[in-house]
């Protein structure tokens, strides 16, 4: 089992070693505690926030991350007003085949960015975020789209073992799925925090679910 250090120090490379990071992780805090890893620090896009975020959760030996990164938009992107903003998600929306038939409501508050609508699939939904995620001036996003579709319980319960069982990433023989009505909840447990993380993702892919409990226990193998 990795020490502290040596977990800290893991994430740290982990950061300095994801494209997307390479000009900023000397500016991104790293403290690990018993699997809790924390992020601190700045960086100029939300997009890189998130990035950094989902870095760490690749590390074997995370069980939690808790970041706590800032935003600080570079001066050319600050002047961007939340109309520009919303204007451009707007436009991106329309054109984008994913989402063009789909009606979504935009709405910009100092750079923040909240979604609302509703769609088929949770990945309609995911899509539209990452889009919102990736914009130039944007410093955060809350993403309220809901799922319209409702099916039988066994169909969901049954769609999502069939993807665990597909997946290479999940040893789904661990993994427990119970579903009440729209609301599924995972137990079970993993070797590492991306393997629950990768079950969560999958039961999303089905239809029909709007809420996901992970309860899923991260069991950090121990090396002999």
């Amino acid at each position: 089992m990795k020490t502290n250090k040596e977990l800290q120090e893991d994430v740290m490379n982990e950061l300095s070693w994801d494209p997307t990071l390479k000009e900023t992780s000397a500016l991104i805090g790293v403290t690990a505690n018993d699997g809790v890893v924390t992020l601190s620090g700045y960086v100029d896009s939300f997009h890189k926030k998130v990035s950094a975020e989902r870095a760490a959760q690749r590390v074997s030996g995370v069980k939690v991350v808790a970041e706590d990164i800032e935003v600080r938009l570079p001066g050319r992107y600050s002047k961007r007003t939340d109309t520009d903003i919303a204007e451009g998600l707007n436009n991106i929306f329309k054109w984008n085949s994913a989402l063009s038939e789909i009606y979504l409501k935009v709405r910009v508050e100092n750079g923040w960015v909240y979604l609302e609508g509703v769609v088929d699939y949770d990945y309609q939904r995911r899509y539209a975020g990452r889009i919102a995620q990736n914009l130039t001036g944007v410093t955060g996003v809350s993403n309220d789209i809901r799922l319209n579709v409702t099916l039988k319980a066994n169909d969901v319960r049954n769609t999502i073992a069939a993807a665990f069982q597909r997946s290479a990433a999940i040893d789904s023989a661990t993994i427990k799925v119970d579903v009440n009505g729209s609301l599924v909840t995972l137990t079970g447990t993993v070797r590492s925090y991306l393997e629950k993380l990768e079950a969560e993702r999958a039961a999303w892919a089905a239809p029909g679910v709007f809420t996901i409990k992970n309860q899923i226990v991260v069991e950090v193998p121990v090396l002999a």
